[in-house]
Parts: C-alpha cells; structure tokens; sequence
C-alpha cells in the first residue's frame, strides 16, 4: 500500500510540476482569448461551466456515446462494451449495402477515440491541482499579482461594483482549500491498487472544473480586493460570521463528513460489493449528493449582497450535479447487473425525492 501511494504521488507531482510550469502560458492564452472575444471574466467561467455540464450531458444521451465515453473504474464492465458491440453488430447487418461501410468507419473512430485513456489513479491529480491553485490564488490576491491583476482587468464595472465582501472571499477560500486538502488526503489513504481507467476528456474536464472553480471562489469578490489590501488578518476565518455564515458553515461540514465517511466505508468494502451502510439505504450514491450540497453551501455563502446564490458558484454546482448525477445513473446500471434489480429497488440515485 505504501509502495502504491508513493507511486502514485510519485507520478502526479510529476505531472503536476508541468502543468504549472506552464501556468504562465495558460493565463496568457486566456487573457488573449477574453481580449479577442471581448468577453467578461465572470460572464466566461460561468459559461465554462455551463457549456462543460452541456457537454457531458450531450455525450451520455446516446447510446453508442455514453457507453463508451462515460463510464469508468468498475462501472466500464465487459458486458456493458459486449452489449454495444452487439447492438452496433445488429445495426450495421440492417443497413443498406452502402451503410455498412460508413457505419464501419464511424464505429472505429468512436472505438479509438474511447481507447484513449489514463489510469483511474489520476483522480488524485484533481486535488492536488485543487490544493496548489487554492495556495497560489491566496497569494496572487494577498500581492495583487499580475495574474489577479490580469482577470480582474477583464471584469465589467457592475461586476467589480456588486462585489462580495473580504470576508466571504477570505472563508470561501478556506473552505474550499479544505476541501481540497481532505479530499487528497482520502485518495491517498483510501487508494487501492487499480488497474481502473478513465477516459482522457473526464481527466481534462476534471483539471479544468478544479483550476476554475479555484477562481470561483473569488472572482465576484475582486472588486473588493482591488480596493482593499490584503494582510494575514482578513484569513482569520473564525471572525465577523454573519447569519448566512452560520447557516453555511454548518451545512458545509456535515456534508463534507458525510460524504467522508461514505469514502472511509467504500474503501473498506470488497471489491464489486453492494454497499449496505445506512447513508446507502434511500440514495445509491450519497457521497455525490453530499459533493452537491458543499458546492451549493459555497454558493450560498458567498452570495453578493442582496442576490440568494453567487452566480459563478451557482454554475459551477450546475457543472458538479449534471457530471456526478450521470455517473450516478450508470452507477444504477452497473448494481442492476452486477447485484439484481433488489439492489436497487427503491433507492433514488442522487437527490432524494427528485433523481
């Protein structure tokens, strides 16, 4: 186990160490891309999110897409592929005596674009990614750096006038960086040897949510950054609670232990075993719907004054709801066939009463 861990952030420090060697060239091209678009810096992370969550969703709807491109890890079964492979057999011999050649050729593009693939492992990265842009971005706001300054120059005005409050930008940070930090923590200390895969577009989407939703946290607060300059005292996060503090904080961290005790027992299962902990009883994956309820805590929290949510958060709850609650129905696929409709009988997949 030792062994395993080390490799594992033996190979994603690595990784990791070449991307943000070049932190430098994607901030660049992404100023020049609001620049060209003339777009807002708001306006264009809340559309990564949205057009991101679209994406997904349009690639799980049909057939032939979503079971080669959304399943991973145990739920990319043999009989999952079996099946498709059948069902392309079966529409190719219906086709006309042109079709099948075309069909042929769309077929092994689909399959090679699908073999494109990196080890489940690499999940680890998301966090490690999470945490360095958490650090990186308490920097960059505590020094006005050059990549601050250089989002903050492509805000409108009613954006930077509407801004939120130091204090919400300071624990909004932190909760988040807390997240990342236990999140890493539980791939670490809960990974198992896997020969798992992912597809190479769930590895990219997966990067870009966690280095925007870094940005996330504190893009409606720019404004009041530029205007205010930071010391170590605005990350006294146990100061000026406010009410909606009080509501969120609290929601925040019980979602975030549930949702860790649901990995601790997952961890603790043998492999392809139907979980039966209580958090399991009503809901199939209550570790996503307590992703869900973190990400909307945060958006709650640092809501501008007068507005419910915080609209860029807001989004980037959208992006976490359409990726997990599709992986949550594939999730219901998989525990049909490997355990039997009993297992799944009764039990709502994401959000209760809902999904």
């Amino acid at each position: 186990m030792v062994i395993f861990t080390t490799t594992i952030v033996g190979t994603n420090l690595a990784i990791i160490a070449t991307l943000i060697a070049k932190m430098d060239c994607i901030l660049r091209l992404v100023d020049s891309a609001l620049s060209t678009a003339n777009m807002d810096a708001v306006d264009a992370l809340r559309a990564f999110f949205i057009f991101a969550a679209c994406t997904i969703f349009s690639v799980s709807l049909p057939d032939s897409l979503r079971s080669r491109f959304i399943p991973y890890g145990a739920r990319a079964t043999k009989a999952a592929a079996e099946s498709e492979t059948s069902a392309t057999s079966t529409s190719a011999s219906k086709s006309t005596s042109a079709a099948p050649a075309s069909v042929s050729a769309v077929t092994r593009a689909l399959d090679y674009a699908a073999a494109l693939r990196v080890p489940h492992s690499y999940f680890t990265q998301f966090y490690v990614i999470l945490v360095l842009s958490s650090i990186f971005w308490a920097l960059q706001l505590l020094s006005h750096g050059r990549a601050f300054q250089a989002i903050a120059a492509r805000i409108r005005p009613e954006h930077l006038d509407q801004a939120i409050s130091i204090n919400q930008v300071m624990l909004c940070w932190g909760l988040l960086l807390t997240q990342g930090l236990r999140r890493l923590h539980e791939c670490l200390s809960f990974s198992k040897p896997s020969s798992s895969t992912m597809w190479f577009v769930h590895w990219f989407a997966g990067l870009g949510f966690y280095l925007a939703v870094a940005v996330a946290v504190w893009i409606e607060g720019a404004g009041t950054v530029l205007t205010h300059q930071l010391s170590l005292d605005d990350f006294d996060l146990t100061s000026r609670f406010s009410g909606r503090t009080l509501l969120s904080l609290p929601i925040f961290l019980i979602a975030s232990g549930i949702q860790h005790d649901c990995h601790h027992y997952l961890s603790s299962l043998k492999k392809y075993t139907l979980p039966t902990h209580p958090m399991f009883n009503w809901i199939l994956c209550p570790h996503y719907t307590a992703e869900c309820i973190i990400y909307l805590s945060l958006a709650y929290l640092a809501a501008p004054k007068g507005e419910i949510m915080n609209k860029t958060l807001l989004s980037a709850v959208f992006f976490v709801a359409v990726n997990l609650g599709i992986t949550a129905s594939t999730t219901r696929q998989w525990y049909r066939q490997k355990f039997g409709e009993s297992a799944v009988q009764g039990k709502w997949n994401m959000i209760p009463l809902i999904y």
